[in-house]
């Protein structure tokens, strides 16, 4: 039997004993997840990837030509976005400061299939995207169906203004303005001034600097032109600006001279209109040159054979210079009376030869100055553009007459 001393050491061994593996079931082991030992360590949550957004939504199949193209990412950064039509026409867009945003700069053009295609890379790894989407078709169709001057090879003159007309009434003509784009080699200050639905002007503030080009471009691909309208194509014209043709016209002197680039070719004697009624006194103001025939037929407005006033005229060598039936041309009948009286029904009459150098040697857009009667020319009186004030011209542009610097 032990003894009382050996008992005691037992029982302190078995508590020990006891006590150890008490904390071993509480431990739950050496090493195991979560052990008091701190071998293991949490799991982290995975960092997703960047989620791309397009608008308009895949599929969509008529979006409006002037919807924004909208690209943006969570979660990283945009590296590169294209919008594209199948023929590989680009679209320009512009990222923000972070690259989270692309967003489109230019219309669409109508009934076109676009391919948007992004890419994004961020602490979760690279993303990928692609889109697609269609344009309407209009119901109406804008476009440009004519610009004077259009002529092919043709040079002008200094006063020449842009006249653009389209082939629809154009309802949202701030929206089309903002799209008529006019470069020059020699910039002026300008302005487009609406002249009814259709038809659109532009003039610089004054005459066109001379020998340069112009570039005008109608940037109407997409642009809203008014409810179920948009631009289907866009235009661009180059206009070639020659000498600086002056011609000064005075009345009561009864002449005509006609300066190049300030230096002076001709010094002609005319005769005027008669000034016995309104109609037969020649307009006093800025003329242009319109156009050119030889020979021209020219009848009395609004009378008819047997009535008093009627006449049927032939000329040669005729230049227009206002749509009221006035033109600088040659008069065989009334040289006796040039540089002396005034006895036309309102034309500017010429000796036949310097009539014929005249006609030889203008340019649409050549500026006729004519003094010495109390009838102006109305502004809208064939290219009487230059009698109105650029200050009032202006006023007729869609975009609150601020007018550009060309």
């Amino acid at each position: 039997m032990p003894s009382t001393r050996t008992r005691s050491k037992l029982s302190i061994a078995g508590v020990a004993v006891a006590m150890a593996a008490a904390l071993s079931a509480c431990s739950g082991g050496s090493g195991a997840p979560g052990s008091a030992g701190g071998d293991a360590t949490e799991a982290t949550p995975a960092i997703p990837a960047p989620t791309i957004k397009i608008s308009p939504v895949k599929g969509s199949a008529t979006v409006r030509p002037d919807k924004t193209v909208i690209v943006t990412a969570d979660n990283g950064a945009l590296d590169d976005v294209t919008v594209q039509t199948p023929g590989g026409e680009p679209v320009e867009g512009k990222f923000n400061s972070a690259r989270t945003r692309w967003i489109s700069k230019q219309p669409l053009k109508p009934a076109s299939k676009y391919t948007v295609s992004a890419t994004a890379s961020g602490e979760g790894g690279p993303a990928t995207l692609t889109s697609q989407f269609t344009t309407l078709k209009p119901k109406y169709e804008l476009a440009v169906a004519d610009v004077t001057p259009g002529i092919k090879g043709e040079t002008v003159g200094i006063g020449m203004p842009i006249m653009v007309t389209f082939n629809q009434a154009v309802g949202d003509k701030a929206a089309v303005e903002k799209a008529l784009k006019v470069d020059a080699e020699k910039p002026v200050k300008g302005a487009w001034r609406w002249i009814n639905d259709r038809l659109v002007i532009y003039r610089p503030a004054k005459f066109w600097p001379a020998h340069q080009k112009v570039k005008f471009t109608a940037e109407l691909s997409g642009v809203r032109g008014g409810r179920d309208m948009y631009g289907v194509e866009d235009h661009t014209t180059t206009i070639k600006i020659g000498a600086a043709w002056v011609s000064t016209v005075n009345i009561k002197t009864h002449t005509m001279v006609v300066k190049r680039d300030g230096k002076t070719l001709q010094h002609m004697k005319i005769s005027a209109g008669n000034g016995t009624t309104r109609e037969y006194t020649t307009t006093s103001g800025i003329h242009l040159t319109m156009e050119r025939g030889n020979p021209v037929t020219m009848i009395s407005p609004g009378r008819k054979p047997g009535d008093p006033g009627y006449y049927k005229e032939v000329v040669d060598h005729a230049v227009r210079i206002s749509n009221s039936g006035e033109y600088i041309h040659s008069a065989p009948w009334s040289v006796g009376s040039q540089g002396r009286a005034n006895v036309s029904h309102g034309c500017i009459n010429a000796h036949p030869t310097q009539a014929k150098w005249y006609y030889d040697n203008f340019h649409r857009g050549d500026i006729v100055k004519i003094v010495g009667t109390n009838r102006p020319l109305e502004w809208n009186n064939g290219w009487g553009f230059w009698q109105m004030p650029f200050s009032q011209w202006k006023k007729g542009s869609a975009l609150e007459g601020a007018g550009s610097d060309v």
